[in-house]
């Protein structure tokens, strides 16, 4: 049969819609502010109480915001050391936003109780120079001290930084910088897996532009939702790729089919497999909606609006797959000669079809070695995870929380007594708290009223004045700042601010917290309020930990109603309910063995895994169903679906896995570790479709069956008998 050139036209239609993918992109990229968002409090949103007792400190102890810079020399004492350092201070003094800095050069840390704490290191090796800032916009105020630190730093005066302004700010750089990147590794990478798998190039155009049309759409519907990139938002452009990329697989590979196929040529191709992919589609949409849903569950923001932002991906990304895509299928011409020979065609032929017990204890075996990692399981990691171990940036971070912690933790006290802080006993029993905390191996460097009053007592002429006269010059315009910082107007209670170690953290932070409000008791006082950054985390760990065990538990009920809607069978609904299983106890048990933290970043993994896992067990077991009445056998029907449908599951399963690859790209370990776990996640979900969902919707229990027949037989026979 002659084929007229007619069927290698280009037409109108496919040029219309790539037209319209570059529209929709450039417009994105114009008129939506896509660089990432990260402030002090990103965990948590307005209405979490954690967040609310942390503003309610700040609010009963207004304080600055603070950036430690820890200068090292071979002599700090040195002449030259010094005059550096008055240089630095003063120039630091004079950024935009900066409201004081303190420094050796400006205040007596030798002789103060307090500047002693703050500005030298125990190994006497550094000293630090303290900015203050109030309500500071990292973005804008670190860019700054940086030019004014830099060309100080060199070897013989050795510049480290930490600070909650500091870290959010790398934090934010790390985010644009993977937005940038992913971004043009995701049309490289999955343009040219798309060429390799079907070596045409209409396909390979309709699904560049059918996927680059899905993320500008979804970015546009976050934008209006007023979701701004973020800590997790920042990887929706590749995850709504790869989505979309899901879709496209199978419809690809039932259109190929039916061309092939006489029986199913009633209708054209292209309709015949929009019908048949649809129905599967459908329901996988449906399992990875429901895993985004799954997230809104947690309190933590971040959580939350990769939630939203995962379910507008996922809805937007079946729209436009089943809107655009088989206008380009259509047009595809029919193959001459014979079909070209798939990359991984021989992989079919390695599934095994025999031996199904075996197989099942194998797998269960490697489920079950996994799970038990879920006992090293870590969702209260130390805030230094979120960079790479070895950097320079992780060591200098480390460097000052070994001097002095890095993470703050504030403890509100009163006397129940009624005493205030102008009095001996109230000023006793904080100096009791005072070396207490300070003796604990967890704290690094307190500050409190105790302390503060002591330093004011050491200057010329103040030591002959009581308590409530130091407090009344404390309370003068040239010292309020730095006494409401510490002590209420009332006098009444006192703000304990404690730096904490991270670095080689071994207990949960909350019972570290528990042991610090056990001081204040054991002291005499007791805790009006209690916050800090360091909290927070300890908050943020057990609701990441609460989130897993309630979000994938409610995930896997639900899947396993759809699983039972799409088979119809309780043998397969109960297979089915096993491989999903299988899935989040190998993620998370392979993280609790390796070791690796669970973040905020890192913890929604397990989640987006299974929802996009479950996709190829429903292409499977609908294609079952769709083959079981023309097949002897059960076990026939499952042999037949998978030699149809383990190309594109497989497909499916590389384009996943390189489009979460491409997160091994990333500076930012969060980053990776979620890539990685999704990986993970996925392959399992492959390995449990391909080889165990089979075996175990056909076992036979022929033997436990006739078992219990006779056992019920002998216990009737029993009965009857007089």
């Amino acid at each position: 049969m002659q084929i007229s050139d007619k069927h290698f036209r280009v037409p109108a239609s496919e040029w219309l819609l790539a037209a319209l993918s570059v529209l929709c992109v450039s417009a994105v990229l114009l008129w939506i502010d896509l660089s990432p968002r990260v402030e002090s409090d990103f965990f948590f949103s307005p209405e979490d109480p954690q967040l609310q007792a942390a503003q309610e400190m700040a609010r009963r102890f207004p304080s600055p915001e603070q950036i430690i810079i820890r200068i090292a020399a071979p002599d700090i004492a040195d002449a030259e050391y010094i005059a550096k350092i008055r240089n630095l201070t003063a120039a630091l003094d004079t950024v935009t936003g900066v409201s004081g800095v303190s420094s050796i050069t400006t205040e007596d840390a030798r002789r103060s109780p307090v500047w002693r704490r703050l500005l030298l290191t125990p190994d006497n090796l550094a000293t630090n120079i303290i900015v203050s800032a109030f309500d500071p916009d990292p973005a804008e105020l670190v860019p700054r001290l940086e030019a004014e630190w830099a060309p100080y730093d060199a070897d013989d005066f050795s510049i480290d930084v930490s600070g909650v302004p500091y870290v959010i700010e790398l934090i934010r750089r790390n985010l644009l910088h993977d937005l940038v990147l992913f971004s043009s590794a995701a049309f490289l990478i999955f343009g040219t897996l798309v060429s390799l798998i079907y070596r045409d190039w209409r396909i390979v155009l309709g699904t560049v532009c059918t996927c680059m049309t899905a993320c500008a759409a979804t970015l546009a519907v976050t934008h209006l939702l007023n979701i701004h990139v973020g800590l997790l938002t920042a990887n929706i452009a590749v995850i709504v790729f790869v989505l979309t990329l899901s879709h496209i697989v199978f419809m690809t590979a039932n259109w190929k089919r039916c061309r092939q196929e006489p029986d199913e040529q009633s209708e054209d191709a292209v309709s015949a497999a929009v019908r048949i992919t649809l129905q599967a589609s459908f329901w996988c949409m449906l399992t990875t909606l429901l895993g985004f849903l799954s997230l809104l569950i947690a309190t933590a923001q971040p959580l939350r609006e990769l939630g939203v932002a995962g379910a507008v991906g996922t809805l937007t990304a079946i729209l436009v797959a089943y809107g655009v895509y088989p206008t380009f299928l259509r047009n595809v011409p029919p193959a001459r000669g014979k079909p070209a020979r798939s990359s991984f065609s021989r992989i079919g032929s390695i599934l095994p079809e025999r031996g199904g017990r075996r197989w099942l204890v194998a797998i269960g075996v490697v489920v079950l070695s996994a799970a038990i990692g879920l006992r090293q399981f870590n969702t209260d990691p130390s805030l230094l995870s979120y960079f790479a171990p070895g950097s320079d940036l992780r060591d200098g971070l480390e460097i000052i929380d070994r001097d002095g912690g890095s993470s703050s933790l504030n403890i509100a006290v009163f006397d129940p007594t009624g005493a205030t802080i102008d009095t001996d006993a109230f000023n006793g029993k904080m100096w009791m708290l005072q070396e207490a905390l300070e003796n604990d191996s967890s704290v690094g460097r307190v500050v409190s009223p105790a302390v503060l009053l002591a330093h004011v007592k050491q200057q010329p002429f103040m030591g002959a004045l009581n308590w409530s006269q130091l407090l009344t010059i404390l309370e003068r315009p040239a010292f309020a700042a730095t006494s409401r910082s510490f002590i209420t107007p009332e006098r009444d209670q006192g703000k304990f601010f404690a730096m904490m170690r991270e670095a080689g953290r071994t207990e949960a932070r909350q019972e570290i917290i528990d042991r610090a409000l056990g001081y204040v008791e054991a002291s005499g006082l007791e805790t009006s309020l209690f916050g800090g950054s360091y909290e927070l985390q300890g908050q943020l760990g057990q609701l990441i930990a609460s989130s897993l065990r309630i979000g994938l538990g409610g995930l896997l009920l639900l899947f396993v109603g759809i699983a039972f809607i799409v088979s119809r069978t309780i043998p397969r609904t109960l297979s089915m309910a096993a491989c999903l299983c299988g899935v989040p106890l190998v993620v998370l048990g392979t993280m609790g063995h390796l070791g690796m933290p669970v973040d905020i970043i890192t913890s929604p993994a397990s989640n987006v895994a299974l929802g996009m896992g479950v996709d190829s067990m429903i292409h499977l077991v609908l294609r079952v169903r769709r083959l079981s009445p023309s097949s002897t056998t059960a076990w026939e029907a499952w042999m037949k679906a998978r030699a149809q449908m383990w190309q594109p599951i497989l497909g499916a399963t590389l384009i996943i896995c390189a489009g979460f690859g491409i997160f091994s790209l990333s500076a930012f370990p969060p980053t990776q570790r979620f890539g990685l776990a999704v990986i993970l996640g996925t392959l399992t979900a492959a390995t449990m479709t391909l080889v165990t969902l089979p075996f175990a919707a056909n076992i036979r229990c022929g033997r436990l069956g006739g078992l219990a027949r006779k056992v019920w037989q002998q216990q009737t026979s029993a009965q009857g008998q007089p």
